[in-house]
């Protein structure tokens, strides 16, 4: 036995008993402050920012119809009539700041510059998306047929400033809406009937046309890669997931899915309204035409000063803008209405933009363009502050030449004024009209000519901002692509303009999809970037469902063995050939899997096509004196 221990013991025994009463009478000893009878978590914390220079408020603003709407206001510190800077946005306007000292580091980096010219900035969430109440609609159409409420974002971006001009003290009563993609088809629709407060706008790259050429189908042909885009924005409130995926390998995933409608059906797409909408109307019917922004702001035109924008490479949304922007010019409405392209892929504007893929600029042209053009365009009637220069009608980069070019009048769309470059034998491309022949390919929908090289990532992944400057050569090789080209150009040749393509083909099947693409082909040393040499660079690309060459809202099958013509528009361009570059054209019927696979055998809805429906049909291109296929430049002489 150790007797430590027991004297140890016996000592803490007898003070606990001498101690015990005393803390007891302590502890009896409870005043009123001690005691939370409620939560700890108080009702509304509200977080002191000392030596913040800026104060944000959230905000819950409420429409006609009692619905509110969440909104973001961010307001510099002892700021006193300054203008607002409106975004209205289904993809969380709580993600576009964040918390720190600086304004110009709260906000994203697309605001920074408006930040540093002192603006207030106001993101809002849309109906039914993140913060907001009410129930969300994809691209809300416009109160009437499709439409039997009484609100719609028009009436949501009227009563959201008339809300913040009466109840922001800091801001001069003007307001300014700017947006991309999403955001810049809201700014649309607030055009359509404009609160008095709204002074100037600028819809980016806007979603105006979803089935002729924006987001959802290229004249006709569907956009699969955009079914995540219908879970991520439309399965829940808040974001939305991708579609898990079985593989690494989209090309390989969407072959085994058959189509693009049993690939979104088995992956629970029947629950989305969207999806159930969208798949009924494979045809430009009376669902698409009447949610046409640019048919839409003709009929209501706004006298506000409006800057549709969209890059030359957007690849996304390459429609919408220049679309509307040349609908409200031939509607007499220019003197308002003004034009930019720039260098970029979709939204590039408000990133930075020293490069697109291989392309590479003279400095920042997105941050210029922010800081020296649009900034000053709003300034000039949010602060009466007269920019140094006028906005010219159009103002598009040469991305040859690497500037900007300004134009009084851009000719947009004139077929009076195109030139046609022929097919020619032996794979050749001229001026002068083609002699008697025919060039075929085997189109095989188990083998379809894919858009990027596989495998493709889910959504195109880090590859999906600048496909559109991929090298074609990859696929100039194949059996099923034709190429024809100019000889060695001795001097330069220049277009401004919209580009068509002017198709004699026969095939095998009854239906048939056919992809062209204008393309700039390098001489095969570059001093300067050597990897460009021989490169293959697309400058203007679209793809066209051929049930529709006679009529976008009633399709009708294609005559097996029929020589039939295909015409359409190619994305407008700005560019210059130089000497010592050829011109060469790209065709063929797939572009996979960024498009759906026509099955070549004519199906009233694409969508749920059968696996029997998908055979290979060979496709004869015509270029002869009766048949002359053609692209149709825009050139202009003299430069």
């Amino acid at each position: 036995m150790r007797r430590t221990s027991s004297i140890s013991l016996t000592c803490l025994v007898l003070a606990s008993a001498t101690l015990g009463p005393a803390l007891t009478a302590q502890s009896a000893a409870v005043t009123p402050d001690m005691v939370q009878t409620g939560s700890d978590i108080p009702a509304k914390w509200e977080e002191p920012h000392p030596g913040y220079d800026y104060e944000k408020r959230e905000v819950m603003i409420p429409m006609r119809d009692g619905v509110k709407l969440h909104t973001v206001v961010i307001v510099p510190k002892g700021a006193k009539g300054l203008p607002i800077l409106l975004e209205r946005t289904p993809y969380n306007a709580s993600g576009f700041s964040t918390d720190r000292p600086h304004m110009r580091d709260a906000v994203w980096s697309a605001q920074r510059d408006w930040a540093d010219d002192g603006y207030i900035i106001v993101t809002q969430d849309i109906r039914g998306k993140y913060g907001s109440e009410g129930d969300y609609v994809m691209t809300r159409p416009p109160i009437g047929p499709l439409n039997p409420t009484k609100t719609d974002d028009t009436t949501d971006a009227w009563d959201t400033i008339d809300w913040l001009v009466k109840n922001i003290p800091e801001s001069n009563g003007r307001v300014g809406m700017i947006g991309s993609s999403y955001d810049g088809w809201t700014v649309t629709m607030a055009l359509l009937g404009p609160h008095p407060a709204l002074k100037v706008a600028a819809p980016e790259s806007p979603m105006i046309d979803g089935w002729m050429g924006d987001d959802w189908f290229h004249y006709g042909a569907f956009r699969q890669v955009n079914l995540d885009y219908f879970t991520e924005q439309s399965s829940q409130r808040a974001a939305g997931s991708q579609v898990p995926r079985p593989g690494s390998d989209d090309y390989q995933d969407f072959l085994d899915a058959v189509s693009a409608g049993h690939w979104a059906e088995a992956n629970g797409f029947k629950q989305l309204p969207w999806w159930n909408r969208l798949s009924a109307h494979p045809a430009y019917d009376a669902f698409w035409q009447l949610q046409a922004l640019d048919k839409l702001v003709v009929q209501k035109p706004a006298s506000i000063p409006t800057v549709w924008l969209q890059g030359l490479w957007d690849q996304e949304d390459m429609y919408g803008a220049v679309h509307t922007w040349e609908a409200l010019k031939a509607a007499g409405h220019a003197s308002n209405n003004h034009l930019v392209m720039g260098p970029w892929y979709h939204s590039q504007v408000n990133r930075s933009a020293e490069t697109l893929g291989p392309l590479k600029w003279k400095g920042d042209t997105a941050a210029d363009f922010r800081r020296t053009i649009l900034i000053p365009f709003f300034n000039t009637y949010l602060k009466d502050r007269k920019a140094a220069e006028s906005l010219p009608a159009a103002l598009i980069y040469n991305a040859t030449e690497n500037h900007w070019d300004k134009f009084a009048d851009w000719p947009g769309v004139d077929e009076k004024h195109l030139t046609p470059m022929y097919l020619q034998s032996e794979f050749g491309l001229a001026l002068n009209k083609p002699q008697a022949g025919e060039d075929s390919y085997l189109s095989d929908p188990a083998k379809p000519v894919p858009y990027l090289a596989p495998p493709v990532e889910a959504d195109g992944g880090k590859r999906w901002q600048t496909w559109l400057v991929q090298d074609q050569r990859p696929v100039a090789t194949r059996t099923d692509v034709l190429s024809y080209q100019t000889p060695v150009l001795d001097r330069a040749v220049s277009l401004e303009g919209a580009p068509f393509a002017d198709l004699f083909v026969k095939t095998t099947g009854t239906d048939a999809d056919f992809v062209v693409k204008i393309i700039d082909v390098y001489p095969p040393n570059d001093a300067e970037q050597p990897e460009m040499g021989g490169y293959q660079l697309p400058i203007s690309l679209d793809i066209f469902r051929g049930r529709y060459r006679k009529s976008f809202p009633n399709p009708e099958a294609i005559p097996a063995g029929a020589v039939e013509e295909y015409r359409f528009r190619l994305p407008t361009v700005n560019y210059v050939f130089k000497p010592g570059h050829r011109i060469m054209v790209q065709i063929q019927s797939s572009l996979f899997p960024l498009y759906d696979r026509n099955p070549q055998t004519y199906v009233d809805n694409i969508f749920f096509a059968k696996p029997e429906d998908f055979r290979s049909a060979t496709m004869t291109v015509e270029h002869n004196p009766q048949a002359a296929s053609s692209v149709l430049l825009p050139i202009v002489s003299g430069k």
